[in-house]
């Protein structure tokens, strides 16, 4: 890794995360380099806009980024970006109009998760196997509860619909960026849901062959984000709007960095190509890139 006192001049991507020890810790992209910034708290951080936008999917320069860093070609062919990924329950695989059906057989007719989460209160959400716990850490969650195990995306769906009857399938960010939610009895919210909602889960079961759509009963997870301070109010910085980003970072959590002047959603701005800088803390030497991500 490069050390942190020269600036770094690149491509903004999503944070990848770990969760060690029950605290998340995470990896800021910028360009080439891969920044352990949560061992920066503390630190002053800037980031300030080039004003270049490139696809993460193709990497053509464009004027304007969709669905967290897509141009616009990309964003209107990659089944990636289709609707029937926020609702998989509207999935229209069968009907011959996937944009790209092998993605599609390989992303989408592949075992998914459901489960309850806390990020600032209850809700309801999907996942694969693979990316537990990254997608909560994404989330902001503090709690998670994998309640379903499914054959398919679309079946995920279709129980998520289900239960979002009764809960969320929303995290309020600003809510969520405050601190750390009241604690949810999420075992108790699952068996509830279980009871009101019983015999439409029974026919949905049904429609499907053996074993497709399995109820579960796992453990809960808990976890922590690296934040020495919560803001009292939550100001969001926008590199559309915002020729320099910084202040003081006081906390990651979400895709969020929490910075003493605001807070900004880095993945919201992937494909923005922006220079950091991050001033030393006195005293302290720039940290390696983490075991945990090699």
């Amino acid at each position: 890794m490069d050390e942190l006192n020269t600036p770094h001049t690149g491509v903004l991507g999503r944070m990848p995360s770990v969760l060690s020890n029950g605290t998340a810790s995470y990896l800021l992209p910028v360009g080439d380099a891969r920044l352990p910034i949560d061992q920066y708290l503390g630190a002053h951080v800037s980031l300030s806009p080039t004003g270049r936008i490139f696809c993460l999917n193709c990497g053509r320069k464009t004027s304007r980024s969709f669905a967290q860093g897509h141009c616009y070609p990309c964003f209107t062919s990659l089944a990636r970006c289709d609707l029937c990924i926020m609702k998989p329950e509207t999935c229209h695989f069968e009907q011959g109009t996937c944009r790209e059906p092998e993605w599609g057989l390989t992303h989408c007719f592949a075992p998914h998760l459901v489960y309850l989460s806390n990020a600032s209160g209850p809700k309801v959400g999907i996942t694969k196997p693979g990316q537990v716990p990254v997608r909560w850490i994404d989330q902001g969650a503090s709690q998670a509860l994998v309640i379903f195990r499914v054959a398919t995306r679309y079946q995920s769906g279709l129980v998520e619909a289900l239960l979002r009857e009764r809960v969320s399938d929303r995290t309020q960010w600003q809510k969520m960026l405050k601190g750390a939610p009241l604690p949810v009895d999420l075992p108790a919210l699952r068996d509830s849901l279980m009871d009101e909602l019983g015999e439409n889960i029974d026919a949905l079961i049904n429609r499907f062959a053996p074993g497709e759509i399995q109820p579960v009963n796992e453990s809960v997870w808990s976890l922590e984000f690296p934040v020495s301070t919560w803001p009292e109010k939550v100001k969001a910085w926008n590199l559309d709007r915002h020729d320099r980003v910084e202040g003081v970072l006081q906390g990651i959590k979400g895709q969020y960095l929490l910075l003493d002047t605001g807070v900004i959603n880095i993945r919201k701005f992937g494909g923005y190509e922006v220079t950091l800088d991050i001033e030393p803390i006195a005293g302290h030497a720039a940290p390696a890139t983490d075991d945990l991500f090699s």
